[in-house]
């Protein structure tokens, strides 16, 4: 059965698995990187369907899933910092640098990705990744995140490690051991986490 736009119902079944993977990866995955920009856990949730919805109305991929990313976090941390008084400023530096993102992928300079090294690729999710878990700690620790960047949270770990409170070290650390401790056998039954970078 053969709709417009190449609609049709032949892989039902994989695509509502797929649907609900992809539900159950991008809801916390997206709460998270909320919090993380600064913006708050609401505006991830939001950020999330959005990128959902217009990911479905203008075709997508066929093997990737549309959702939050981290380098996009740490973008959003240090506009939210700059900005956060003045959302209209935020919310029109999304807007252009979405607007850019379209021109580039109508251009076809996407291709030209395969031409930076890999290490410096591999240094920048690196970096990324450092910045995401300095942001972090204050949370796992029980306090709340710093909106002012990485250099706030940096100064204020001494007061952190100093004054941790127990039920939120204790969550963080029985998530992390599920992560990482989950063994094998039952991991390939439930992932017990999801890289997507």
């Amino acid at each position: 059965m053969q709709f417009i736009y190449g609609l049709h119902f032949k892989n039902l079944r994989g695509d509502i698995y797929g649907g609900l993977v992809a539900a159950v990866v991008a809801l916390p995955l997206a709460l998270a990187f909320g919090v993380a920009s600064g913006a708050g856990a609401i505006a991830g949730l939001y950020g999330a369907i959005i990128v959902g919805l217009f990911a479905a109305l203008f075709g997508g991929t066929p093997a990737q899933v549309s959702g939050p990313t981290g380098p996009l976090t740490v973008v959003m941390a240090g506009i939210i910092a700059q900005f956060g008084q003045e959302p209209t400023v935020a919310f029109t530096a999304v807007i252009l640098g979405g607007g850019l993102q379209i021109l580039l992928g109508l251009s076809g300079v996407g291709r030209y990705i395969t031409l930076v090294p890999y290490s410096v690729i591999s240094g920048f999710m690196s970096g990324i990744g450092c910045i995401i878990i300095i942001l972090q700690l204050g949370p796992l620790l029980g306090h709340p995140a710093k909106q002012e960047g990485v250099l706030a949270t940096l100064q204020a770990l001494p007061e952190f490690f100093a004054d941790p409170h127990p039920d939120a070290v204790i969550v963080g650390l029985l998530t992390l051991g599920i992560v990482y401790l989950t063994p094998e056998r039952i991991g390939k039954l439930v992932p017990p986490r999801y890289w997507p970078c």
